[in-house]
């Protein structure tokens, strides 16, 4: 007899039925997490190892890494239209003592690690970027969840989180070139070509934001829709040719979307990115190599309590000037979280035939950040509250 469907078909059929399934089991955690008023992106992070570890599914690679970067997209731009150029410059030009002191304390403790493990200079570069940069979609999606966008902390947290994409725009096209053997001059080109780049868009950003407001203003929000969509994704194809994070450009974009097409364009697109955004997490959860967790889980134990620390005063410090110790609890638990970049840069090392544990230790690392970064910044209040108590005893 003819099977009634044929192997390519019944594939298909089973993806759909298993994704269908996921995004059930998410429902139940988002509601979960609405009731109990706490962030769902733990959960999330959790189904996905969960998943992973019972019955890992079997979804193409390059599906996993469109689908991530067009959450980070998203995540990104929807951040960026909630505020506009001069603020992001007045931020970034008051937390650069900031920006610099992160680089300084949350690079070093990656880079002296590898070196104790005896792993090669590059390997220790990569680690030090594994762990200096926090995760802005991360950081974004919580902030957003906890209605804190509006808090005022959260542009120190910003500034500190653009300087840090920024800086990947320097040290991505540099380690990709020292992986792949190249020179000097390749280097410079390729750093060049990416600062270029993030030039021309804060340009854009800045001069021509209400060209850009008009030309994708439209009465259907069918044609709204479309018009920023076809954008964000073509743009952020081309940054990330150019060795721009994608996440950098739609960030820039969403600069540029001004007036009230701002709001209408948030309302637009907040169920499409929770969409990607909870499948984003569930993916990430899903790349964890459960085999190899439990030899790199001190070191990414150790590693996760020195990290969260210095970015808890990379923030505490970012925010001296603007707010009280309850707002410093925030941004510092804030930038706890690390994320997709530093998957990425761990992926270079993998790319290049690493044979260290690098991956590994990384995916551990970030996982543990990634669940209890939304814990800390969930719970900054009322740690602040104890932390003033017992400084009062003591007094």
């Amino acid at each position: 007899m003819t099977p009634l469907l044929g192997s390519s078909t019944q594939a298909v059929a089973w993806i759909l039925v298993e994704l269908g399934a996921v995004l059930l089991m998410l429902a139940v955690l988002a509601r979960l997490a609405r009731r109990t008023g706490f962030s769902p992106i733990p959960l999330y992070l959790l189904a996905g190892l969960g998943i992973a570890a019972v019955s890992p599914l079997d979804l193409n690679s390059t599906m996993i890494e469109v689908e991530t970067q067009v959450a980070v997209i998203l995540l990104l731009f929807m951040l960026g239209i909630e505020y506009n150029v001069p603020e992001i410059s007045e931020s970034l030009r008051t937390g650069l003592p900031a920006g610099l002191m992160d680089i300084a304390l949350n690079f070093t403790p990656g880079f002296l690690a590898g070196l104790l493990l005896g792993w090669s200079p590059l390997e220790c570069l990569l680690l030090g970027g594994v762990t200096y940069i926090s995760s802005s979609s991360i950081t974004a999606k919580v902030l957003d969840d906890l209605n804190r966008l509006g808090n005022q902390e959260t542009p120190a947290v910003l500034s500190v989180l653009v300087f840090e994409d920024l800086a990947m725009a320097l040290y991505l096209p540099l380690v990709a070139v020292m992986i792949a053997g190249g020179g000097l001059a390749v280097g410079t080109i390729s750093i060049t070509v990416a600062v270029g780049a993030v030039v021309i868009m804060m340009v854009i950003a800045a001069r021509h934001s209400h060209r850009v407001t008009r030309r994708v203003s439209h009465d259907s929000d069918e044609v709204v829709l479309l018009t920023i969509c076809g954008l964000l994704l073509i743009a952020g194809g081309f940054g990330e040719a150019l060795r721009v994070s994608a996440g950098v450009v739609a960030f820039l974009i969403g600069l540029t979307i001004t007036g009230s097409l701002a709001e209408r364009t948030r309302q637009l697109l907040e169920p499409l990115r929770d969409l990607f955004a909870a499948l984003f997490f569930v993916f990430f959860g899903l790349q964890v190599d459960i085999a190899h967790v439990p030899d790199v889980l001190g070191a990414a134990v150790v590693l996760w309590l020195v990290t969260s620390a210095t970015k808890f005063i990379t923030g505490w410090y970012g925010t001296r000037k603007t707010s009280g110790v309850p707002g410093r609890f925030r941004a510092g638990t804030a930038l706890v979280a690390r994320g997709e970049f530093s998957i990425v840069i761990a992926g270079l090392a993998v790319a290049a035939g690493s044979s260290s544990l690098l991956a590994p230790l990384a995916a551990t690392y970030v996982l543990i950040c990634a669940i209890t970064g939304p814990l800390l910044t969930r719970y900054a209040d009322d740690l602040a509250r104890r932390s003033l108590a017992i400084v009062r005893r003591l007094r």
